[in-house]
């Protein structure tokens, strides 16, 4: 007899594991222009330091208490997605000094590159108070699985049952995903050409009604 697939649902990943969302992340994102630009070439250190960066990246949102929501099959993260809410808690001590070990690590450089994008992103006048989609993430080899639809839905569930929320931003450093976006009701709010052949686009998905 053949066994039946669970039906897949989302869940806020207990942080007892959150480096399955840094392995999910890391899976997803280690081709991504935004990381490369940001860690550099630094040869064979490469995965170590993007793990490290996404590492500190999911901390600050257990951190605060902020959704880390996450597809599981077997009780094993394959598809996550990390969000700021409308309001953010005030980081505590610890998360700041974790953030200035990462960014010692890293280099100077590096931290600068991250820095530089986050005043391209903050170019763009965006409607307040919002969620903003930090990352969305499906490991390589559940692709096509329909993953990524789910979280995006519970995304905007979460956005729409929050009367603060005015919707969802994200940013995107790929092309090939502004048509995607623009599918589940997002708008390109702004374009910038941010460094060599690294273009960003800011998007955003205002909650008027839609499901």
């Amino acid at each position: 007899m053949t066994k039946s697939r669970a039906i897949a649902t989302v869940e806020q990943l207990p942080v007892v594991r959150a480096e399955q969302a840094v392995v999910v992340l890391a899976d997803a994102f280690s081709e991504y222009p935004v990381m490369q630009y940001i860690i550099g070439d630094v040869g064979d250190d490469y995965d170590s330091r993007l793990r490290k960066l996404l590492r500190f990246f999911v901390a600050a949102r257990y951190s605060r208490n902020e959704p880390v929501l996450a597809v599981s099959e077997d009780e094993q993260a394959v598809a996550v997605a990390i969000l700021t809410p409308p309001f953010q808690a005030e980081a505590l001590p610890w998360l700041t000094k974790h953030r200035e070990s990462v960014w010692q690590e890293l280099g100077r450089a590096a931290r600068s590159r991250y820095e530089s994008l986050g005043s391209f992103w903050g170019l763009f006048t965006l409607p307040e108070p919002r969620y903003h989609l930090n990352m969305i993430g499906v490991l390589k080899e559940h692709a096509c699985s329909g993953y990524g639809r789910l979280l995006l839905d519970a995304v905007h569930g979460l956005s729409l049952g929050d009367p603060d929320s005015t919707g969802v931003s994200l940013n995107t450093e790929d092309e090939s995903n502004v048509p995607l976006y623009e599918h589940f009701g997002y708008e390109v709010v702004g374009h910038v050409n941010a460094a060599d052949n690294l273009h960003t686009w800011v998007m955003f998905r205002p909650d008027d009604g839609r499901e």
